[in-house]
């Protein structure tokens, strides 16, 4: 489960950056707030991907893995722009 969740935070950085250059707009966060953003997201993203049978913690690198990840990054990213996203 350790090896997983490391692999996972690795995975996290990637899709990080790649959620980043998806999501258009400026979403009002630094690097490592896109970083920490990115691992948390692939981490949840993981987690539920797992729960509904679209993905797995298994701990190995594939596309649907990164796929999961950036989706979970994605999400974490829209939610921080509809908290934290400039007024006006």
């Amino acid at each position: 489960m350790l090896q997983s969740l490391l692999i996972w935070s690795v995975l996290g950085l990637v899709a990080g950056f790649l959620a980043k250059l998806i999501m258009p707009g400026k979403q009002g966060m630094n690097p490592i707030t896109t970083v920490l953003l990115g691992i948390i997201g692939s981490v949840t993203g993981g987690y539920l991907g797992t729960l509904l049978g679209i993905g797995d913690m298994s701990g190995s690198f594939s596309v649907k893995g990164i796929g999961v990840a950036v989706g979970g990054a994605l999400l974490l990213m829209f939610v921080w722009r509809l908290v934290f996203g400039k007024k006006g």
